[in-house]
């Protein structure tokens, strides 16, 4: 067994007790601004428990047995103890994040601000640091991946020093680092800048990597030798994300060439909006009508499996990479 010791909610795990496991989901999310609504849409712990209770009942019975939260900072990820409840709640783990979105979908203005002053790393670096050795908070609850991202088409200066600081934490926790890409881009330039601020490729993961379908943008992340996620399966058209239908033969060519040990399949999902729900047209439910965490399940592995991928790429992208991940394998 490995030496490993991986932060939930509820406590330290070792990476073969990982299971089957989503990598990148939320139970909560909220734009920056949200919290400016709550005399309409005031905060609700019940409400949140309940329909993150219901979402992993609906995921367990296909086995899975960890759920990677994403959320960071500024989209929501706010009291740990409600983690801890409806993990004890779903007897599911769960594996919270710390870190932040990239400049414009995060709350960028305060750490900018501050930079105003002078160089904040430091100030960044503890804030990680604290919520993955000490605790989220005043708890004990633990986050145990670290999160950044970039903007499209650019990593701005602002999210350089993010990916600078989350490369420096992971040197001194092996906790993984988790990104968000804007809109198929910029996936191969997170990889080589975090590789080159001394992060290990092994214990890194690029996301969204499902928002583009250019082979050659794929090929020259995977090359890197992190991991890559396709995380935002069942979400379509919104912010240019291709249909599943255009997704499933690039998947099945990178496990063909042999990527499927490095490859990773999740939703993306959100099981509470914080805030107001938002409106979704009618004409636009059945497009992410599988925006869900059985999709994987119900759909996508039927798919995969009819493309000629085995039951042992499935198992080896839906457990045994995240093991190895968090291992650093």
């Amino acid at each position: 067994m490995s030496n490993v010791k991986i932060n939930t909610v509820t406590g330290q795990i070792a990476p073969e007790e990982l299971g089957i496991t989503l990598m990148h989901e939320h139970i909560v999310y909220g734009p920056p601004g949200w919290e400016g609504d709550q005399t309409i849409a005031p905060f609700d712990r019940k409400a949140i428990v309940a329909a993150a209770v219901e979402t992993l009942s609906q995921v367990k019975p296909f086995g899975i047995k960890t759920f990677v939260d994403v959320t960071t900072l500024d989209s929501g990820r706010l009291l740990p103890e409600i983690y801890k409840e409806i993990s004890e709640k779903s007897e599911v783990n769960i594996i919270c994040a710390t870190g932040y979105l990239n400049e414009e979908k995060g709350s960028s203005t305060y750490w900018k601000l501050r930079g105003m002053l002078g160089d904040v790393s430091d100030e960044i670096h503890e804030l990680f640091l604290k919520e993955i050795v000490d605790g989220i908070h005043d708890t004990d609850i633990k986050a145990g991946v670290l999160k950044v991202g970039s903007s499209k088409g650019i990593i701005t200066d602002y999210e350089k020093t993010m990916f600078k600081v989350a490369a420096r934490v992971q040197e001194e926790t092996g906790v993984p680092i988790i990104t968000h890409t804007e809109e198929g881009t910029m996936g191969p330039d997170q990889a080589q800048l975090l590789i080159a601020e001394g992060a290990d490729p092994a214990r890194t993961q690029i996301g969204h990597m499902s928002d583009n379908l250019d082979m050659e943008y794929q090929l020259k992340t995977f090359k890197q030798g992190v991991y890559v996620a396709w995380d935002r399966m069942g979400l379509q058209i919104v912010g240019g994300c291709p249909m599943d239908e255009q997704r499933y033969p690039v998947i099945i060519d990178l496990i063909k060439q042999g990527y499927g040990n490095r490859l990773m399949l999740s939703h993306d999902s959100i099981a509470h909006w914080l805030g107001r729900p938002l409106n979704i047209p009618e004409d636009a439910l059945p497009i992410i009508a599988n925006w869900h965490p059985t999709h994987l399940f119900k759909n996508i592995i039927p798919e995969l499996k009819k493309g000629g991928v085995t039951s042992e790429q499935i198992k080896t992208i839906i457990e045994e990479n995240p093991r190895r991940l968090f291992a650093g394998e």
